[in-house]
């Protein structure tokens, strides 16, 4: 199946949107471990990092809009230039110690700007798909592709800055990725597929066409997910620390995203038949599932287990509602939608995390992995509650709340 993809896309196109992409989860991490080498202050490292984890989830959207009323191409080239440079001078004002306020501005200059790779390749991607005439299962199998490059990124990305905080320093990190904001970025825009999204013209404004309700739903476990995410990070944290193993915390945390990114590639296998409202319920039931065990570890062995087996949860759900979203919103609006899941994302792991690692500080890790135990149980909630059907062709899915 993932042959048929590549035949759609070329070669070329998935290696320069993830290279293109592989930055977004190395300026969190990057940015964090940099202030806080520089300036010698948690707090002032987070709050750089949650300026730039604001700001990716505000403007992501903004250019995902922008996108689809005017094309990717311009936008995305103006986006990555902008994102360089922003990066660039984020490393710059860290290395010279600057205020708190510049490098939080900056911080939400570099999220805003961030060029939103993913998710407009993915729009890309299932465009080049339809434009082919290829079946559900086709644009299936190239949203799992495309969410198995967002988990091995975000899998590398961290990984990438450890392994230059380690070795040299993260402002190293943190240039690597301008770099690779303004080369790969670049390519990216200039892609030749960028023409395959055509731009709406003045009189055919997505703004004027309303989005199903399920496209909020949507929207909110896809914040839920991240929040996830972020619980998951502050226990793992949180519990390598008690248990005096801290160094490991990052590869527990890598061996959750392998397994993920290993159940997102066999999503191209599950049958047609097995609706995406049935993948959607049955991607929650496993969340609350298997994260359920999170609530009762306390070594290192039973956290690599927990941890791995969440793992095949993940990318399913995700990829499962990245292929609804796909269904239901008109196609003109589809890159701002698939940026506005990008961006649940960011701001549900940046705000789980804030919430949960206070959480973890006062009452341990077990207070942490809670938090992510009740969004699996917000995201299985909402995929009862919201019904989509299926089955029809795109765009055209009726739904209805109840």
């Amino acid at each position: 199946m993932y042959r048929e993809v590549t035949a759609l896309t070329g070669p070329v196109l998935p290696v320069v949107s993830f290279l293109g992409r592989l930055p977004t989860a190395m300026c969190q991490l990057g940015s964090l471990l940099l202030v806080a080498q520089t300036s010698g202050s948690l707090a002032t490292a987070g709050l750089a990092s949650g300026a730039l984890a604001a700001g990716q989830t505000v403007g992501g959207p903004l250019l995902g809009r922008a996108a689809d009323r005017r094309g990717q191409r311009g936008v995305v080239l103006a986006a990555a230039l902008v994102n360089a440079v922003a990066v660039a001078a984020l490393v710059a004002a860290a290395l010279a110690h600057a205020a708190t306020g510049w490098l939080m501005a900056l911080g939400v200059l570099a999220g805003a700007s961030v060029p939103q790779v993913g998710p407009l390749a993915r729009t890309r991607s299932v465009a080049l798909a339809r434009r082919a005439g290829a079946d559900d299962r086709t644009v299936g199998a190239v949203l799992s592709f495309e969410g198995t490059l967002d988990e091995v990124s975000f899998v590398l990305g961290p990984a990438l800055v450890g392994l230059a905080a380690t070795v040299a320093h993260p402002a190293a990190a943190l240039l690597v990725a301008a770099v690779l904001l303004a080369g790969c970025g670049t390519a990216f825009a200039l892609h030749p597929s960028a023409a395959t999204v055509r731009p709406v013209t003045r009189d055919m404004s997505p703004m004027h066409e309303r989005l199903p309700r399920s496209t909020y739903a949507l929207r909110l476990t896809m914040a839920l997910q991240g929040a996830m995410f972020g619980a998951s990070q502050a226990g793992i944290t949180a519990l390598t620390e008690s248990l005096g193993q801290e160094s490991q915390a990052g590869l527990v945390y890598a061996a959750m995203g392998v397994m993920s990114a290993a159940a997102g590639f066999a999503m191209a296998a599950v049958p047609e038949r097995f609706g995406l409202t049935s993948r959607w319920r049955a991607a929650t039931a496993g969340l609350v599932l298997l994260s359920a065990p999170l609530l009762f570890v306390d070594t290192m062995w039973s956290l690599y287990a927990a941890v791995v087996v969440l793992g095949v949860a993940y990318a399913p759900h995700l990829i499962t509602v990245f292929g609804l979203t796909e269904r239901v919103v008109p196609a003109r609006r589809l890159a701002e939608s698939m940026a506005y899941l990008t961006s649940g994302i960011v701001g549900g792991q940046a705000l789980a995390l804030a919430v949960s690692g206070t959480l973890a500080d006062r009452a341990g890790a077990t207070a942490a992995f809670a938090v992510a135990v009740g969004a699996a149980v917000g995201c299985a909630v909402l995929s009862w509650v919201v019904r989509v059907r299926g089955g029809v062709p795109r765009g055209a899915e009726a739904v209805r709340v109840g």
